[in-house]
């Protein structure tokens, strides 16, 4: 220890300012708890730079391809352009506009926020280093909520310039003529949707025995999969990486961000794949540290995180709080929109369930809502909805799910609008059981 390198006393330690650690410090600080936001960039962390930014320019394309793909009798669209750069830049401007907004709930509840990366040195001691100083704290609590970062395709490491990251590629100073995809998942999807709206030639590669989405049930992601090549999207097998060119795109999941935490120091212990291991309580195995978000290697979704970390805070805070919800839902905003909730029915059979399953097309070629329940109580455990505003309808299913609905709940609830297909789906349940 240097001399004079004097400690600082803080109730609270945030390592990480992305949606976890946003929720948890202000939380902490509604529960009148003294809090201390670390970050090296701004605050919203991975929701600036992966969702917010995918939303904003998933939304952009999807009126460009309104635009140029027009086919409404009695409607003539002519002469449609777009700009990218001026994209780019209205992406931006709604970035900062959520980073504004953040900055200003973190200062009204009297967050100190600093700039800079923060380590542990020991189970209750940590270092700060920002760009003007380097402090020590010893802190009575702690939240870990650093995320994760892209993993890379085994031996073809990102470079910045020719192998992006999902991130990487939103940030894009020029539009590409073409493009290669490596990956399976909801964000290789959103971003072939994405950029083959905005007339780039996108190849997607599929690993060998991998199909598209696995993180719905097949029949949604074949529905994808055909509208993809339907506009224009080549889809193949993954089988070497000798006749890659041009920008190529992988998405394969993430590492966790910890090697520079100084975990072992804390007392914090870590799963085979690094991802910090944590109770229902956001616990890690050092009780006075919690961890949250992407780093406890759970969903990486915004929400998810930011549920999270109001539960390390309300703990922390001497409150009784759970991480435990009955379903999370998972959204894909590709064309069509895909989104789910609960079991799929080969989930539920395995998990011992003897399922009713019924799928409702609301439209002849792409629209559906499936509905997986119970057989003999008819209580609801999955949802996939296939559609416009999927992701929005979705939210109802999983409330229904939470608490405990049946079919009969679905069936009798009414629903305005593209609500109706859920009580449709349940009626044809009931009726055909």
């Amino acid at each position: 220890m240097v001399v004079g390198d004097l400690a600082t006393n803080v109730e609270v330690l945030v390592l990480g300012a992305g949606s976890g650690g946003c929720s948890a410090a202000l939380r902490a600080a509604q529960l009148g708890k003294e809090v201390l936001l670390v970050d090296p960039g701004p605050p919203g962390g991975g929701m600036r730079a992966g969702g917010l930014a995918a939303e904003a320019l998933l939304e952009a394309a999807g009126q460009v391809w309104r635009l140029t793909h027009w086919s409404q009798p009695g409607i003539t669209v002519a002469g449609s352009t777009f700009d990218w750069g001026q994209l780019q830049a209205w992406k931006n401007s709604r970035v900062e506009a959520m980073t504004t907004e953040i900055k200003r709930q973190l200062d009204q509840h009297q967050v100190e926020v600093v700039t800079g990366q923060g380590w542990f040195l020991a189970e209750n001691e940590a270092r700060v280093e920002s760009e003007y100083e380097s402090k020590r704290y010893l802190f009575d609590q702690a939240v870990i909520a650093v995320g994760g970062e892209a993993a890379p395709w085994p031996g073809l490491p990102f470079d910045q310039k020719r192998v992006l990251n999902p991130t990487q590629a939103l940030a894009l100073a020029e539009l590409p003529a073409t493009l290669t995809l490596i990956g399976v998942d909801y964000l290789a999807a959103e971003l072939a949707t994405l950029f083959v709206r905005l007339g780039v030639s996108v190849r997607v590669l599929l690993p060998a025995g991998q199909r598209l989405l696995p993180e719905f049930d097949p029949a949604a992601g074949e529905v994808v999969q055909t509208r993809l090549r339907e506009m224009g999207v080549k889809i193949e097998d993954l089988t070497g990486f000798e006749d890659l060119t041009g920008l190529i795109i992988v998405s394969a999941g993430l590492t966790p961000r910890t090697t520079h935490l100084g975990l072992d120091k804390a007392k914090v212990t870590t799963g085979a794949t690094g991802f910090i291991q944590v109770n229902d309580r956001q616990q890690t195995g050092n009780p006075a540290i919690y961890a949250v978000g992407d780093v406890t290697g759970g969903p990486p979704l915004a929400y998810v995180a930011a549920k999270q970390g109001k539960v390390a805070a309300e703990n922390l805070a001497g409150k009784l709080a759970q991480f435990a919800p009955q379903a999370i839902p998972r959204i894909a905003r590709t064309d069509p929109e895909v989104a789910a909730v609960g079991l799929t029915a080969s989930e539920a059979e395995t998990a011992g369930y003897h399922v009713s399953r019924i799928t409702y097309h609301v439209s002849p070629s792409t629209g559906f809502v499936e509905l997986v329940a119970e057989q003999e109580n008819e209580v609801l455990l999955g949802v996939t909805i296939v559609g416009p505003q999927a992701g929005i309808l979705i939210g109802e299913a999983a409330l229904a799910l939470e608490m405990g609905a049946t079919l009969t709940d679905l069936a009798e609830t009414l629903h305005p609008r593209v609500g109706e297909a859920l009580a449709r789906a349940a009626v044809k349940m009931i009726r055909d059981a």
